[in-house]
């Protein structure tokens, strides 16, 4: 199979050859799933969310609606890899409307609450309330969603 060969999922989600999707995983309707992205076993996508290509969202992590993943972000659940050990695990919670910047990094048992923003190149190593958007390693506040959408819409 060539790369870049588009793969109908039920409910008009889509994922782009080649990439993985683990079995048991929940894929709501309208996900798209990039090249070469790893979305691990037993993950929930909800309604709308799109992961870039070369993302990794390991197992057990659940991610809400119109939650977007930019390219070659991590999101772990293993504190202690490699463990091998699924009862040591602590699965990601990502809320509805978040954003993980490319190449960020959110570290295992963490909630990105609702709408908030995790910078491209951040390390999140804490809980990131709603609506705030945090930058840096380690990832801390720099400003509202609401003052983000607003620079966003004007440069």
């Amino acid at each position: 199979m060539d790369g870049g060969e588009r793969i109908d999922l039920p409910n008009g989600s889509v994922a782009w050859a080649p990439c993985y999707i683990g079995k048991d995983c929940q894929i709501g309707s309208n996900v798209s799933i990039g090249c070469l992205a790893h979305v691990g076993r037993n993950v929930t996508l909800g309604d709308a969310t799109r992961i870039q290509g070369g993302a990794y969202v390991a197992d057990l992590s659940s991610l809400g609606d119109n939650v977007f993943i930019g390219p070659n972000a991590t999101i772990l659940n293993d504190k202690y890899p490699p463990s091998g050990n699924p009862d040591l695990w602590e699965p990601v919670t990502l809320e509805n409307g978040v954003v993980i910047g490319g190449g960020a990094t959110v570290l295992p048992g963490l909630i990105v609450h609702e709408n908030a923003v995790l910078a491209a190149g951040s390390i999140l190593t804490k809980n990131l309330p709603s609506g705030e958007v945090w930058v840096g390693n380690p990832a801390r506040f720099h400003s509202t969603r609401e003052e983000y959408e607003a620079r966003r819409d004007t440069e």
